[in-house]
């Protein structure tokens, strides 16, 4: 009799555990989430934060909806202003706005990222991108990064979505077309190291016509004040003359230069 009572106890047991299994009235929203409830259809006007939740089983349910920053790793093809296919890499980190996350639900669903934010994204990328020529927008691609950034920002907001940060990884034209920008940057290098030169030349030309006009004014000088004053020709010479006497003089020649004091 025993034994039938413990058994009776073991199987209702088992019952019981089998039965709230079934209509468990525990709902855990984990870490980085936000719980949207559903009633019956008809969903909660509220977030539900991280921890646990009791639901009426069989009527309410609880859905996670994550509201960490995410990343997402994309290439899409745009054309620039002077009409140059593109391919474009970027990286775009977001996050669903925690207290919005029932609305996101509740209008879009849990795939809001390919139904919202990717065409944004993408729209807005063609918008910006097609302001700039081909090479422009290498050179620019910090400025077109940072008006990207702004208008996802902007416009994904009212669409309950925190846009982080953008960066744009890469910019890849045709073979044809980065061949062209490689000779024209190549030929705008050597234009200008032709003109550094020719500026170098006419530098050094002018140096010496100041140079030559100095000397003539020097020797100007010079020859003036020679013809002015005897006794600064002969201290010219004594400044040129070695010390030596000539060899010889022929007739009745003398030095030139006084010697008496």
């Amino acid at each position: 009799m025993d034994e039938f009572k413990g058994g009776l106890i073991a199987a209702g047991l088992v019952a019981v555990s089998v039965l709230f299994i079934l209509c468990n009235p525990i709902s855990i929203v984990g870490v980085g989430e936000r719980g949207v409830k559903v009633t019956m259809g008809k969903i909660s006007p509220q977030s539900y934060s991280e921890g646990v939740h009791f639901v009426t089983p069989f009527i309410s349910k609880i859905h996670t909806m994550d509201v960490k920053t995410q990343k997402s790793n994309i290439k899409t093809q745009v054309y620039t202003k002077d009409i140059q296919q593109a391919i474009i890499s970027y990286v775009v980190n977001y996050n669903l706005q925690a207290d919005n996350a029932y609305k996101m639900y509740r209008e879009v669903g849990k795939n809001y990222q390919d139904i919202v934010l990717t065409p944004v994204v993408e729209a807005t990328l063609k918008d910006v991108i097609g302001k700039w020529n081909a090479q422009d927008l290498v050179a620019n691609r910090e400025r077109a990064t940072k008006e990207i950034l702004s208008k996802l920002q902007e416009h994904l907001v009212d669409n309950y979505i925190v846009v982080t940060d953008f960066q744009i990884t890469a910019i890849n034209y045709s073979d044809v077309f980065e061949k062209a920008i490689e000779s024209k940057v190549t030929a705008e290098q050597e234009a200008l190291k032709a003109k550094n030169k020719t500026v170098q030349i006419q530098e050094e030309a002018k140096q010496k016509v100041i140079s030559a006009e100095a000397e003539a004014k020097s020797m100007a000088i010079r020859a003036n004040a020679l013809s002015q004053n005897k006794a600064l020709v002969e201290y010219e010479a004594v400044k040129k003359w070695d010390g030596k006497l000539p060899d010889y003089m022929m007739g009745n020649s003398v030095p030139f230069i006084s010697l008496k004091k």
